[in-house]
C-alpha cells in the first residue's frame, strides 16, 4: 500500500475521532475533560491515601473488591474500585489510561454515558470472576480457586471496554477489531490470569452493547445526546 493510501485509510480511521476532540479541545479547554481531571485526582488522591500506614484499610473498605465476598458488597465497591490503583503497578499508567481514554470518552461520548460504559465494563469483569470460579480451572473459561482472593482494583477493564465503544461509536472499526483481538492475545500468549480474562469479559459485554445500541441509537449519538447521521444521506 503506497504512503498516501496509508494516510487516506489512517485519516478514514481516526479522521472523525481527531476532528471531534481537537475542536473540543480547542473550544471549551480543560472544562471539556472535567470529569476524567476529577477522576484522575481521585485515582491519584487514592495511590497516596492508600500508601500510608493509616490508608490501607480504609481504601480497601470502600474500593477493594474480592470474588469471594458478598456479591452485594463488591457491587457497592466496583464504582470506586475503577480508581483505586492496583498495588502490583505503577500508578502512572492508570492515570495515563484515564487521562487519555476516559478524556477521549468524555468528549465523543458525555460524561453520563461514558460513567455508563465504563462502570458497565468494570462490572463485567467483576462478574466474570465469579462465573469463572464456579467453572473452575478445568474449563478453558474458568479460574483455579486461589483467584477467589485476588484484590481486583483498577481501572483497566473500563478502559478498554471505552477504548471499543469509542471506536465503535466513530466507526473505527479496525482500531475496534485491533483491541478485541488484544485482549485475547494477551490471554491465550501472554498473562492468562484473573486480569486478563476480566478484559475480554470487558470488550465482549460491552461490544454486545453496541449491536444492541444500534437499535435504538445508544451508540450513535453525541455528547449532547443528539442523533448523529451516518453516510451521505440527508435526514427527512
Amino acid at each position: 500500500m503506497s504512503e498516501p493510501a496509508l494516510r487516506r485509510a489512517a485519516r478514514a480511521e481516526w479522521g472523525p475521532l481527531l476532528r471531534t476532540v481537537r475542536s473540543a479541545l480547542a473550544a471549551r479547554k480543560l472544562r471539556a475533560i472535567a470529569m476524567t481531571l476529577t477522576a484522575v485526582c481521585l485515582t491519584l488522591t487514592f495511590q497516596f491515601v492508600q500508601n500510608q500506614s493509616w490508608g490501607y484499610r480504609p481504601i480497601q473498605n470502600i474500593g477493594s473488591v474480592q470474588a469471594d465476598e458478598h456479591l452485594w458488597l463488591a457491587l457497592l465497591r466496583t464504582p470506586l474500585s475503577l480508581f483505586v490503583p492496583a498495588l502490583d503497578l505503577p500508578v502512572w499508567g492508570a492515570l495515563a489510561q484515564i487521562l487519555v481514554v476516559f478524556g477521549i470518552a468524555e468528549i465523543c461520548l458525555g460524561r453520563w454515558r461514558t460513567l455508563v460504559v465504563a462502570y458497565t465494563a468494570t462490572l463485567a469483569g467483576t462478574m466474570y470472576a465469579r462465573l469463572g470460579l464456579w467453572a473452575g480451572a478445568e474449563s478453558p473459561f474458568g479460574l483455579p480457586d486461589s483467584d477467589a482472593y485476588v484484590i481486583d482494583t483498577g481501572p483497566s477493564a473500563a478502559v478498554v471496554g471505552l477504548a471499543v465503544f469509542v471506536c465503535w461509536h466513530h466507526r473505527a472499526w479496525l482500531s475496534c477489531a485491533l483491541v478485541s483481538a488484544a485482549m485475547v492475545v494477551e490471554v491465550v500468549f501472554i498473562k492468562n490470569n484473573l486480569a486478563g480474562k476480566e478484559h475480554v469479559a470487558a470488550v465482549l459485554v460491552v461490544l454486545v452493547v453496541c449491536a444492541v445500541g444500534e437499535l435504538g441509537g445508544f451508540a450513535r449519538r453525541g455528547p449532547d445526546g443528539a442523533r448523529r447521521v451516518s453516510g451521505s444521506g440527508r435526514p427527512r
